[in-house]
């Protein structure tokens, strides 16, 4: 069945998220606020900002307009940073008249609240305008699934019919998708793996190898599953997609920005200087700030995180930091 879809955000991953719906035979507004690059999709069938040499299917429709975007939609799927969650939601709440479902494919954690991204959007949109909230997430680089190469994620709902609903809309031969209705336990993964993603990129900037990349990884699931199940999500969860899947292949990818920022970290640059150079939003720097307080309120430890938190806020040597980690008292491994 065809579907009216509109997509908000037109990054590499909107983008993306776009082609899939678009392959699967549904009808897409793909939503951004640059002119420039929406005339780009619609003239060109391409964004070579964010998906260099992709040729995009005639049918992704791009628009500037947001109430363009929305109308006459039922389903909305959400692929905009983290800080602009609550500003584009206060948008929708001005235009939206029927009730919708909304798909968020963000990863990320507020700084301050420690808010989820679907508990900012509850806070921002009232209950009569949201049939259901999913979230889409997993192992999933932009740049690979605009090239049709196999991909899995999970949807994930409180409700099992909403997460098959988005399961259907965008399953197809090369983009895989499974449910689940650990919504917490998704969210979390998603979002903390990228603070130990810019922890691995530290390691290789250093000249560190595979053993200290290993451990990194193995380790921060730990803390991941600590932290996570402290606020209800299902341990079982961060060995999933949503989890491991992610952790890997955010910490090992050249297309990982958070991998490339720690990269540039552990070579000695700032944060504010990497973050110039990336030209892009790294979620795991506010990520890692916010989940540096949450596990500190929690009483939950979480050393990795704190070491991240302090070369990335209070101007720590990452060097420093790994000796310190690496000299930490010894405890069993799984206590």
């Amino acid at each position: 069945m065809k579907r009216n879809v509109a997509v908000l955000g037109s990054g590499s991953w909107g983008t993306a998220l776009s082609l899939v719906l678009t392959d699967n035979g549904h009808y897409v507004n793909l939503w951004g606020n640059n002119k420039d690059l929406l005339e780009e999709i619609n003239q060109r069938h391409e964004n070579r900002k964010y998906l260099p040499s992709v040729q995009l299917p005639l049918g992704i429709n791009a628009v500037g307009q947001l109430a363009e975007a929305v109308k006459g939609i039922d389903t909305i799927v959400l692929v905009v940073p983290t800080k602009a969650i609550r500003s584009v939601c206060q948008q929708l709440l001005k235009i939206v008249e029927n009730e919708v479902t909304i798909v968020h494919a963000s990863k990320g954690i507020e700084p301050k609240t420690s808010k989820r991204i679907s508990e900012m959007i509850q806070e921002e949109l009232p209950d009569k305008l949201i049939k259901s909230i999913v979230v889409l997430s997993g192992p999933s680089h932009a740049e690979e699934v605009a090239l049709r190469q196999p991909t899995t994620v999970t949807a994930a709902s409180e409700h099992l019919l909403a997460a098959e609903k988005v399961q259907n809309l965008f399953m197809n031969q090369y983009f895989r998708v499974y449910t689940n209705d650990d919504v917490v336990g998704v969210e979390l993964g998603g979002a903390l793996k990228n603070i130990i993603a810019l922890g691995c990129g530290m390691c290789d900037g250093l000249g560190y190898g595979d053993n200290a990349k290993a451990a990194l990884m193995t380790r921060g699931v730990s803390e991941i599953t600590r932290l996570g199940s402290h606020f209800g999500a299902d341990p079982i969860t961060f060995a999933g997609l949503s989890g491991v899947g992610d952790l890997i292949v955010t910490c090992t990818s050249q297309h990982s920005r958070n991998w490339k920022a720690g990269n540039l970290l552990g070579q000695g640059y700032k944060l504010n200087e990497v973050l110039e150079q990336m030209g892009m939003i790294v979620e795991g720097v506010k990520t890692c700030e916010a989940a540096f307080y949450m596990a500190k309120e929690a009483g939950v430890d979480t050393p990795i995180i704190n070491a991240i938190y302090r070369t990335l806020f209070s101007d720590k040597e990452v060097k420093t930091e790994v000796n310190l980690l690496m000299s930490r008292s010894g405890k069993e491994e799984f206590s």
